[in-house]
């Protein structure tokens, strides 16, 4: 990529992930310069009306590195390595003050340069005015290729216009999709004296002028997908110049803009120059030898773990093999020196104990991944345990796995979400038991004697962002959901979905220990009925969007993409995937769809699911309010009693089993002598799958 003059951002406590690189030509005579410095040099009587510092710092507080074009050609050289090319209305400069005196034609290099820039996967947004074939440039030959024109005219609409000025036309947004999805949020938008533009083919209008209009529905804003890339052309320049990007809904439709453009940008994301290097230990002979004897081993353990013994000389012999390959591994990880000592010690009393249930509890307290939190590092883990949502059979696990630990996620978790246990990890390879569709490692499901113990909690982002990819998608199509520009963002792009994941974990986890609790918030030693677990699970993760949401609204706008991520997978994976037996995720998903769906938060209507976006986060704090009054009155209630006065806010929302003993109707429990008989009665499925549900489950099941 060229020397660029950079774009400084404006401070932010958290410097997120920048995965588009934006560059903003100022060599062919433009009118606009995203530097308010340069634009008080150009235009000194009137700089606001040259400046879109303003539209620039609110990319670079998001996702993108914005950079400013002086002086070199927009050729492929120039263009390598950037993502989004921004022309803002080149002019000759007897009509403005412009950038620089070059001519605000381009070459036919240039040209040519663009269409294989765009066609190959990169993004151009042109902002023009009106009169347009006045100011002398050639954007119409550029534009021909995509089947999008500029017209030579001004818009005057007398019924629709702001500020009693006829040539300040108020907008509308086209109903193409594009023109739904670039309108998130933005309803309300003002141009100031807007040429037009008109289309063909495959391209499309996603803002125009209202039929009063002169032209009536005039084209003010046009969009094509050639092949790889993306084009936009916009007819007005100063509605997001510094004077006006923050009226009307202006900035919102600039970013939505944007991030719409930015699709091919995100699909290509990957880890950068920070990220993770490549690692050749999972192709070594030492893992995968490890790999295989412990997948061996594994097929003579009985459901507890222990082994026959008729099998102990075949155990032993794996014993044998997996105390070789530690050592040839240990240089591989020297901050796990502790831990393989007191793992060769474990599995030769376990094999010496003739293998009975295992206590790998030493080599457990040796384990400590917390420790050595930084960005890339690589953890082996061994251990005969059980992988929650897999299996409940006790088997030994090998897992190879790395740690994501960006800048951004330890800056949060030192200052805002303090939580010296949480380890983020993405898997490398593991041993059959992970074929699952298990996405943690925790200490508790570890073989051992005793009290378990609690030191650090692995969740694996990679795997939880596959699954929130896979079944978003499959549920955005099935259900003809239109999705904000940011949502096709993150759902085109598998590590922006799994930094997103890292950073609705961290707060997730947390979150667990805040705000109105019972005495063990996690119940993970407590026998309580499931609909419990699901509440608490529930609320967790409505703090969790909480705190999200109102990080997007200041210091940390990345934080948007974790409350998107907990409204899809909450209310579409969580509650179609696993079995119906005690299922308190899918539950905990039922519940939230229903409760918004019962608030008219979501509508399912004429096979369409539509998301009122604007009240969504006043419903989400509603429903978190109503779990943590169920708690906070917890504190002074039996423990019966809070079981069922949990249970009859599920079933506010949920309808309960017809056959259920626990609903308020044909309630059977009449004692509070002995919890445990009455969870007994409770049904696997206490809280069955609604129509909506089963239909989305089974059209998902046969895509």
């Amino acid at each position: 990529m060229q020397n660029f003059t950079s774009f400084d951002p404006i401070p932010t406590p958290y410097r997120g992930p920048k995965p588009v690189r934006v560059l903003f030509d100022e060599s062919h005579s433009e009118s606009w310069t995203i530097s308010h410095q340069r634009a008080e040099e150009i235009n000194p009587d009137d700089s606001i009306n040259s400046s879109y510092q303003s539209a620039a710092e609110s990319l670079t507080i998001r996702d993108c590195a914005c950079f400013r074009n002086i002086d070199q050609p927009l050729v492929a050289e120039t263009l390598q390595g950037i993502d989004l090319l921004v022309l803002i209305h080149p002019c000759d400069p007897q009509w403005e003050q412009t950038t620089s005196p070059n001519s605000p034609r381009l070459s036919d290099d240039e040209i040519q340069s663009i269409h294989s820039f765009v066609e190959l996967g990169g993004s151009l947004l042109i902002v023009t005015e009106y009169e347009h074939d006045k100011y002398g440039d050639n954007l119409n030959e550029l534009l021909s290729r995509w089947k999008i024109h500029i017209e030579n005219n001004t818009v005057h609409d007398r019924a629709c216009f702001a500020h009693e000025n006829h040539a300040w036309i108020l907008s509308e947004s086209t109903s193409t999709p594009q023109g739904k999805s670039i309108a998130h949020l933005a309803t309300r938008a003002c141009f100031y004296q807007a040429g037009s533009c008109s289309v063909s083919g495959e391209a499309a209008l996603v803002r125009q002028a209202s039929s009063s209009a002169h032209p009536a529905h005039a084209g003010l804003i046009a969009v094509a997908s050639p092949q790889k890339g993306r084009v936009a052309v916009v007819t007005d320049s100063r509605i997001f110049g510094d004077e006006f990007i923050h009226a009307f809904d202006h900035q919102a439709l600039w970013l939505n803009l944007i991030h719409w453009l930015s699709v091919p940008a995100y699909s290509r994301h990957t880890w950068g120059s920070h990220g993770f290097k490549a690692d050749e230990t999972q192709n070594t002979p030492e893992w995968i030898s490890l790999k295989e004897t412990v997948n061996a081993f594994r097929k003579l353990q009985n459901p507890d773990g222990s082994i026959e013994v008729a099998h102990h000389a075949q155990a032993n012999m794996s014993i044998d093999a997996i105390l070789q390959c530690i050592p040839r591994l240990t240089a591989r990880f020297p901050h796990q020196s502790d831990y393989w000592p007191a793992l060769e010690t474990d599995l030769r009393t376990w094999r010496d104990g003739g293998f009975q249930k295992a206590d790998f509890k030493q080599s457990l307290e040796h384990f400590q991944p917390q420790k050595n939190r930084r960005e890339g590092m690589e953890h082996l883990s061994l251990f005969p345990m059980y992988t929650p949502n897999g299996s409940l059979q006790i088997r030994l696990e090998a897992i190879l796995f790395r740690t994501p630990w960006p800048e951004w996620i330890a800056s949060l978790e030192k200052t805002r979400f303090t939580n010296q246990k949480f380890v983020p990890g993405e898997l490398i390879d593991y041993t059959d038991g992970y074929q699952s569709d298990c996405a943690v490692l925790f200490p508790e499901t570890v073989s051992i004697s005793g009290k378990p113990v609690n030191t650090f909690g692995t969740i694996f982002c990679d795997r939880e962002a596959q699954r929130l990819l896979h079944y978003t998608k499959q549920a955005v199509s099935t259900l003809s959901l239109v999705i904000p520009p940011r949502v096709e963002a993150l759902l085109s792009s598998p590590v922006l979905a799994q930094q997103t994941l890292e950073l609705w974990d961290l707060i997730h986890d947390q979150a667990h220990s805040l705000g109105e609790l019972p005495f063990d918030p996690f119940m993970i030693r407590q026998r309580s009925p499931y609909w419990m677990y699901s509440l608490e699970e529930l609320r967790v993760d409505l703090r969790a969007f909480g705190e999200a949401h109102r990080m997007s609204q200041s210091e940390f706008p990345f934080a948007e993409y974790v409350t998107y991520a907990i409204l899809f997978d909450r209310i579409f994976r969580f509650p179609i995937v696993g079995t119906r037996i005690r299922n308190y995720d899918g539950l905990g998903g039922q519940l939230l769809f229903s409760f918004l769906h019962q608030k008219g938060i979501i509508r399912w209507c004429d096979n369409q699911l539509t998301i009122d976006w604007i009240n969504l986060p006043k419903a989400i704090t509603e429903l978190e309010d109503e779990i943590v009054l169920l708690y906070r009155n917890a504190a002074d209630s039996s423990k019966i009693s809070f079981w069922l006065d949990a249970h009859d806010l599920v079933s506010r929302y949920v309808k309960p089993n017809i056959a259920s003993q626990w609903k308020k109707e044909s309630r059977a429990i009449k004692s509070e002598e002995d919890p445990a008989q009455w969870l007994k009665l409770i049904l696997d499925d206490e809280f069955p799958l609604g129509q909506f549900h089963l239909n989305l489950q089974k059209k998902i099941s046969k895509s």
